[in-house]
């Protein structure tokens, strides 16, 4: 699939899940602001048929490479972040959580999800396929418990998990506490996780995010409002060698993760 079409349809599904995206552009722009997406982020499982290798493929056959790994030890998840030539192309996270780190049920109850994919999809982008599974609210639950992670894979499947305003591009905010103060008096609730901003200049990226929206979701068993997707914003600075940081910190994007958090 063409990376432009791609990408357009990730972002009209994000919005669908996000309506604080949609709001948040209008707003921005309103500002005169010219909203650059600094990446997008794709959650999955550690298994071969749909890792984070099998969802980087649309990127790599349109020009990404892989150009950082991460780990997560408290979240069991392995990272990975891909950056295309062009730098107008938003730069591309993934990860993936370790299944061995669930329980021996809820490692049954994923592969029983993995299994209901059909064979069609994985010569479709699976990172935008959605969730091609029936999972129930008991399942859903189960997994919460133990992984807020795996439950939101479980209950949305793969498409974009966050899209991400560049702050650097921005020309009416001389700081990300700027930016949040503006969201915040709009009604926008942040992730507080570790403070409003994860990372500083000396780490040379400074990121917030909101707190994902609740949204319906249909389970086999019912419908249920639960968190959706949410808006991140990255100010990126310069390293000493006065190119800009192009990579992600782990301690500050283990903090963003609990966006989706219900706690």
């Amino acid at each position: 699939m063409n990376l432009n079409r791609l990408f357009a349809r990730l972002w009209a599904d994000a919005r669908a899940l996000n309506p604080q995206a949609a709001r948040i552009h209008s707003l921005l722009s309103a500002r005169g602001e010219k909203v650059v997406n600094d990446h997008l982020a794709f959650r999955t499982f550690d298994l071969p048929t749909v890792g984070v290798d099998v969802l980087a493929r649309p990127f790599r056959d349109g020009g990404y490479a892989p150009a950082g790994e991460y780990d997560f030890p408290d979240q069991h998840l392995r990272g990975m972040h891909l950056q295309h030539p062009d730098p107008s192309r938003p730069k591309i996270f993934l990860s993936e959580l370790r299944l061995a780190a669930l329980p021996a049920g809820l490692q049954s109850v994923v592969l029983g999800l993995i299994n209901q994919i059909p064979a069609p999809l994985f010569s479709d982008p699976l990172c935008a396929s959605g969730r091609p599974w029936k999972i129930s609210q008991v399942e859903y639950e189960a997994l919460r418990r133990v992984s807020e992670y795996a439950a939101w894979l479980a209950a949305f499947g793969f498409r974009a998990n966050h899209f991400t305003v560049l702050v650097n591009a921005m020309r009416s905010f001389a700081s990300l506490r700027e930016l949040n103060d503006f969201l915040k008096a709009a009604g926008f609730p942040l992730n507080r996780d570790g403070g409003e901003i994860k990372g500083s200049a000396r780490a040379f990226l400074e990121q917030s995010s909101t707190l994902a929206a609740p949204v319906s979701v249909t389970f086999s068993d019912g419908e249920m409002k639960i968190p959706g997707c949410y808006y991140e914003f990255a100010l990126r600075h310069r390293l000493p060698s006065g190119e800009f940081f192009q990579g992600f910190v782990s301690g500050s994007a283990a903090r963003i993760f609990t966006s989706t958090d219900r706690r």
